[in-house]
């Protein structure tokens, strides 16, 4: 076999060519078998397929590459939890835009890393243009805010608490129950207590709550607010926790993983008011920015607030090179090798800017109000509240947790639906979360006939159960 083509260079578009060719029909044909937002069968059957289809996976001799492709792409597409889909609405998990996905194999060809300039010029550029413009749009009035590029709100959230850390030791985290895990788990990564949790029965942090705990407790305090939940989409009073921060002397981190976007529209960027108060953001752009993952952000008032990450490797930023003017790149991130994601976003901003990315929000969010209007005309549906930003909660009339929870794995076992749960404290429920701006209330309609067929019949073969 001759030594395989690099995707690199002036010869590597030539080489690409045929090779994207076959991906492209691949990927049609496995979504044409799958014929639906995910694999029917369950577990079991897709693990079987994938296996008996893909083995082996390591042959002695080499099948080349357009069968690999073939092969591999196709068994995955076919086996895929489809985001496209207007019924795979289960999940913070978006459909990527084309020209997102396009501007990624770019960053795949090229390749540059982001630890050093000498791997990335341009790219190490391109991604300082880039952060230093999301920054002001979180910060618009400070004079030198900064982000960085995370893998997503997890990494995101576990920087804000480092850099807190780092600033005023070992700082108590103050959260709600509807905070992200990842909270909890970065306090635990990094030594630091384990954050009070503020209840939330509203699904938002209660306020009178926090300024009792704010009173109580003895600093440093980081509070960390909310603006999204997984499991409601709700956010939390912004302004009146920063408002308490300020007035008790704790900082303020908000997770804008999911809501975060709403900035970049008119008609709903008042929901984020006084985000810019936050010692630091959380942004995550592969949810309501329709980037492929990782598209994640963290974001920062002032530059020098970074400056606890700084890091020194001779071989990547020597003190006379940085003298000399090459950027010192390791203190982006706490990763060394890493890809660069800011090329895919800032072709997504460039081509959409803020009226087209503003009409993908404003649709999405008006699909989601479809939804709601859908499920409260419907005699059989019950709706759990009227959606902050996309996800809608719902359940049949006079449902318990079980049909619920049996409901949604028939609907992934026949590979008709993906829908999330959310237990609220009422109970279960079905969980759609809306992020395809071309969804349809033609849609929405079958997606909800999906799930009241589906408790018809559930109810017919528990009734006809012996017991």
């Amino acid at each position: 076999m001759p030594t395989p083509p690099l995707a690199g260079g002036t010869a590597g578009p030539t080489h690409l060519r045929p090779l994207l060719d076959t991906v492209l029909t691949a990927l049609h044909d496995g979504a044409t078998r799958r014929n639906g937002p995910l694999p029917a069968g369950g577990p079991e059957t897709v693990s079987q397929t994938l296996h008996h289809t893909t083995t082996p996976l390591i042959p002695d001799h080499g099948t080349g590459p357009h069968h690999a492709l073939r092969t591999l792409v196709t068994a995955l597409a076919e086996g895929a939890a489809d985001p496209a889909h207007p019924h795979c609405a289960a999940h913070l998990h978006t459909p990527p835009l084309a020209l997102a996905a396009a501007a990624d194999l770019a960053a795949s060809a090229l390749n540059p890393s982001m630890d050093s300039w000498d791997q990335a010029p341009a790219a190490s550029a391109l991604e300082k243009t880039l952060t230093t413009a999301l920054a002001a749009e979180i910060y618009p009035h400070t004079q030198h805010p900064d982000a960085l590029i995370t893998t997503g709100g997890t990494e995101a959230n576990q920087l804000a608490l480092l850099l807190a850390r780092e600033r005023h030791g070992p700082v108590q985290t103050i959260c709600a129950a509807n905070a992200h895990h990842s909270i909890t788990r970065a306090a635990w990564l990094l030594g630091l207590p384990r954050p009070i949790v503020i209840p939330a029965p509203t699904g938002v942090m209660d306020t009178t709550a926090l300024r009792d705990t704010l009173i109580r407790t003895q600093g440093p305090l980081l509070v960390t607010a909310t603006a999204g939940t997984t499991d409601t989409g709700q956010i939390d009073p912004l302004t009146d926790i920063a408002d308490l921060t300020t007035t008790h002397n704790a900082e303020l981190h908000i997770d804008a993983a999911y809501g975060g976007p709403l900035l970049f529209s008119p008609t709903h960027r008042h929901a984020l008011r006084s985000l810019h108060r936050a010692h630091s953001v959380t942004l995550d752009l592969h949810k309501l920015g329709w980037q492929p993952a990782s598209a994640g952000i963290l974001a920062v008032p002032h530059r020098h607030d970074l400056a606890p990450l700084h890091h020194h490797a001779p071989y990547l930023n020597a003190h006379d090179d940085t003298e000399a003017g090459l950027p010192d790149l390791l203190g982006r991130s706490l990763r060394t090798t890493r890809r660069p994601d800011a090329l895919k976003i800032a072709v997504t901003l460039q081509a959409l800017g803020r009226d087209g990315l503003a009409d993908l929000i404003d649709r999405t969010i008006a699909a989601a109000h479809q939804l709601a209007d859908l499920i409260d005309e419907h005699p059989a549906l019950d709706l759990h509240d009227r959606p902050t930003i996309s996800t809608v909660l719902f359940r049949p009339t006079n449902t318990d947790d079980t049909t619920v929870a049996t409901i949604r794995r028939t609907l992934l076992d026949r590979g008709q639906a993906v829908l999330g749960r959310a237990r609220t404290s009422n109970g279960l429920w079905l969980k759609a979360t809306l992020l395809n701006p071309h969804t349809t209330p033609d849609d929405l309609r079958q997606l909800l006939t999906l799930v009241t067929h589906t408790h018809a019949q559930t109810a017919t073969t528990e009734g006809s159960t012996p017991r």
